[in-house]
Formats: structure tokens, sequence, C-alpha cells
């Protein structure tokens, strides 16, 4: 079992990193003035997706 294994089954550790993603993207969005939001919000979506953090997807107990 690897590390990202481990991370895809805690709830917690995900929700931890949505929330510093989000923060990630709002610093970026702010440094460069919003010019390249649409560039950023699709990096974040993509590493999200490759980490099991689909926010689409419904919460699962």
């Amino acid at each position: 079992m690897g590390i990202f294994d481990r991370f895809k089954s805690n709830r917690q550790m995900q929700d931890k990193a949505k929330d510093m993603s989000d923060m990630a993207e709002k610093k970026v969005n702010e440094r460069t003035g919003n010019k390249y939001e649409g560039q950023v919000d699709q990096a974040q979506q993509k590493i999200e997706d490759q980490l099991g953090m689909d926010r689409d997807r419904p919460e699962q107990p």
C-alpha cells in the first residue's frame, strides 16, 4: 500500500488537501491579477483528479 492509497482512504486528509489547494489557487490568482485564472483552475482540477479528490463525486462515508 503506497502513500497515495492511504491518502485516498483518509477523508480528513483529503479535506485538508482541498482547503490547501483552494488557498494555493487563491494566492496564485491574487499574484497574477486573475490573468491566468482559467489555466490555474484547470491545473487545480487535474491535480485533484489525479489524487482522487474529485469535487463532483458525492461524499462517501
